[in-house]
């Protein structure tokens, strides 16, 4: 049932109820009235009437007592009578002319009336003299104020329903504007505004609405903004993780290639300026002098050339494994750097996809090639520990720290450790390693599929 027609459904029943209470009481104090009137009216009718017939009876008899009561007429609300000592009835008052022809209903009469009262005198030589009490006129009179009243307050009802019915469309009128409004923003259309409505209630109601409306076109312009730049990331996170993917495919093919091919030829080279040194330098010192110096550069060039080869790609992570290959890595370093100490000390599980293998092995080599060529260090502590949830590698210096320069625009090696860690799930984090020096640390779940 809409609010309309409940609220209009209120204010019937109420003033419905107004009337019934009004008219009912009004026949309580009608019915309290008559009663009252009747009773005392009877009451001295009867007194009055009975000694003033006494004294004309004994005085003149029957036939005085007749015609004061002819000259008398009728008694309001009473009827008197008559009565000779057989029963025969010798007088009767008239009828009443008041509103004659007309009575009340015998429901509401009988609603009213009060007690039949009746009043018996016996006179001079056995004739009665009866005073009956007589309330229909009464009963009338509270019958046509009832009607009036009735009248009156049916008119008042259908008056004041009416104002209220309109009263009601008045103020409601707003609602289903309001209501449409919703449903036009539960459809989508969030750019919609509510009109300014007639009404402080609906005018705030509107107001609100509008706030509100303009609240949730706001945050889902911002949600959407944010979905979008979260798939624009995830796209360029889809394709720098391919753009590894590819670099590191070409860094194993320039590796291999290099220590193959490029590694072979540089072999050949020294081993034939060997030779020329060896047969030739006999016959012309010159030459076997010049013979030495392209052996010793092919062999410098080897050198470099395998120094060169695990910065590209370490070929040994697919025969030696992770921790072999992280132990060449710090005994090379190790060498080259015999005044400051490098520990390492890990512990590995038996199986890693080869993306977590490059992922630890790349956060190591980078935390120590940085140790050793920018902080000065003393000491550098590199751990690879590991549970059934994760790895966690730290790489640990006691040199100077990171210049402040480390994060411009330009510096790759870092950020690019980051958001290979982050691509597998994990975390990648740099602070102070105590008092001094760089931590390094990062740590990848065993739960992201290599």
């Amino acid at each position: 049932m809409r609010l309309r027609t409940r609220l209009n459904l209120v204010v019937a029943a109420l003033s419905a109820a107004f009337v019934i209470v009004l008219i009912a009481a009004e026949i309580q104090s009608a019915r309290s009235s008559v009663r009252e009137e009747i009773e005392a009216a009877n009451r001295v009718a009867a007194q009055l009437l009975g000694r003033l017939a006494s004294v004309y009876s004994h005085v003149g008899g029957p036939d005085l007592v007749l015609q004061f009561l002819q000259q008398l007429g009728r008694v309001r609300s009473n009827e008197v009578s008559l009565l000779s000592a057989a029963g025969v009835v010798l007088y009767r008052s008239p009828p009443s002319p008041y509103k004659a022809g007309r009575e009340a209903p015998a429901w509401f009469a009988h609603l009213l009336a009060p007690q039949p009262a009746k009043y018996m005198f016996l006179l001079r030589d056995g004739t009665q003299l009866v005073v009956e009490a007589q309330p229909s006129r009464a009963v009338l009179d509270a019958w046509d104020d009832v009607t009036r009243l009735s009248a009156i307050a049916a008119l008042m009802l259908v008056i004041v329903n009416g104002v209220a019915f309109w009263s009601v469309a008045h103020v409601l009128k707003p609602f289903p504007i309001i209501a449409g409004g919703l449903q036009r923003i539960e459809q989508g259309d969030l750019s919609f505004r509510l009109p300014r409505l007639a009404g402080f209630e609906a005018h705030a109601i509107g107001a609100a609405f509008n706030r509100m409306a303009q609240a949730v076109e706001d945050k889902v312009r911002v949600e959407r903004k944010a979905r979008d730049a979260e798939t624009r990331l995830e796209e360029r996170r889809e394709m720098a993780s391919l753009a590894d993917q590819r670099v590191e495919e070409e860094r194993r093919l320039i590796a291999h290639e290099l220590h193959d091919e490029f590694g072979q030829s540089v072999t050949a080279i020294r081993s034939l300026a060997l030779a020329i040194a060896t047969q030739g330098g006999v016959r012309d010192p010159e030459m076997g002098k010049v013979a030495h110096l392209i052996s010793e550069e092919a062999a410098r060039l080897y050198d470099a050339m395998h120094g060169l080869i695990p910065r590209l790609t370490p070929l040994s992570l697919d025969t030696l494994g992770l921790a072999t290959t992280l132990e060449n890595l710090v005994r090379d370093w190790q060498r080259r750097h015999p005044s400051i100490a490098l520990t390492l000390r890990q512990e590995l599980p038996n199986d890693l996809g080869p993306s977590v293998t490059l992922a630890i092995y790349r956060v190591v080599q980078e935390g120590l090639i940085n140790a050793l060529r920018h902080a000065q260090p003393s000491r550098v502590q590199i751990e690879v520990q590991s549970d059934v949830r994760r790895i966690l590698v730290t790489v640990t210096d006691d040199g100077v720290g990171l210049p402040a320069e480390w994060a411009r625009p330009g510096h790759f090696g870092l950020r690019g450790l980051a958001d290979r860690v982050e691509q597998l799930g994990g975390s990648f984090d740099i602070g102070k390693g105590g008092q001094r020096g760089v931590c390094l640390t990062a740590e990848i779940p065993l739960t992201v599929p290599a």
